[in-house]
């Protein structure tokens, strides 16, 4: 049984404009690949190619996703704010698992469904992709069995109602694995929102080089900012180049983290730990979600 509480945070309704934003950026990163080749140049050997994702998702995380999920071959793992579902994918295959992606631009949704025989072959069957918000997935109660949300949280999202609304998703013994970040001298709101949820917090991993990868990519930003109007087009050059400028100055001392949020396997089992939740140093390598509309900035 689901263990969430009857009174929800109140959620975005459809229609946002918010979808308009990432259309563009997703077309323009499929006529040229330019914006990979900073990600990859800012990133270093942690660069996962194959993936291709607009966020700070290296090989380092997605080891930490892969061993946090503990999900079981054949179970449904949905990919939340997708994009064009490399991440999703990638798990996927590495899993053997089924995947629900969805994401808020339909062009991205279009290119992550192209992206199915790759990955999958020609069990692709096994992925689908649709257009939907992260406050309203669309999903029935307890469906999925494992979440992911990479670099998602960022900008006007109300961040209580999403993990709400993840965890109504998540069936009992299922782990919700996101990526979340603070700025210096704020206190984490993650337990408050796990407990309103019904989830435990079951891990924090620290990213101590996330921040400094993003510092890493918005200079090369600027740097190649002739490049990105010639290939991307004014617009969107504009506005990546106004994101690098206006988040640069917030990255210096910002931590962050991979939360794991688990839901209890009994209804009357206690959502809340009854000690501080594990907590590990993440790897530390040199190499560390999401401004609109091009990057998937820090949150």
């Amino acid at each position: 049984m689901n263990t969430t509480p009857t009174a929800a945070p109140t959620a975005l309704s459809h229609g946002s404009p918010r979808s308009a934003a990432y259309d563009p950026f997703h077309a323009a990163r499929a006529r040229s690949d330019l914006p990979a080749r900073l990600y990859a140049a800012a990133m270093g050997d942690d660069y996962p190619s194959e993936i291709a994702a607009s966020s700070s998702c290296e090989w380092p995380l997605l080891a930490l996703m892969t061993a946090r999920l503990r999900i079981v071959p054949g179970q449904l793992l949905v990919d939340a704010r997708c994009g064009t579902g490399g991440v999703g994918l990638w798990l996927a295959r590495a899993l053997n698992v089924h995947l629900d992606g969805f994401d808020l631009s339909a062009v991205a949704i279009k290119e992550a469904t192209a992206r199915r025989r790759h990955f999958l072959g020609e069990q692709s069957a096994r992925a689908s992709f649709r257009v939907a918000e992260l406050e309203e997935t669309g999903l029935p109660d307890g469906c999925a069995h494992g979440i992911v949300c990479v670099n998602a949280l960022s900008g006007d999202i109300d961040k209580a109602a999403v993990v709400y609304e993840l965890g109504r998703i998540l069936a009992p013994g299922g782990r919700l694995v996101m990526t979340r970040s603070l700025r210096p001298g704020t206190t984490p709101p993650w337990q408050d929102q796990a407990t309103a949820a019904g989830l435990r917090v079951e891990q924090v991993d620290e990213r101590p080089g996330e921040p400094a990868m993003w510092q890493r990519l918005y200079r090369l930003w600027i740097e190649h900012a002739d490049d990105l109007r010639r290939e991307l087009g004014e617009e969107q050059a504009r506005s990546m180049l106004a994101e690098a400028h206006q988040m640069l100055p917030t990255l210096s001392g910002r931590r962050a983290v991979l939360l794991t949020l688990h839901r209890p396997t009994t209804a009357t089992a206690d959502p809340v730990a009854p000690g501080p939740p594990d907590t590990m140093a993440g790897p530390d390598r040199r190499h560390g979600g999401r401004p609109a509309p091009l990057g998937r900035t820090p949150q």
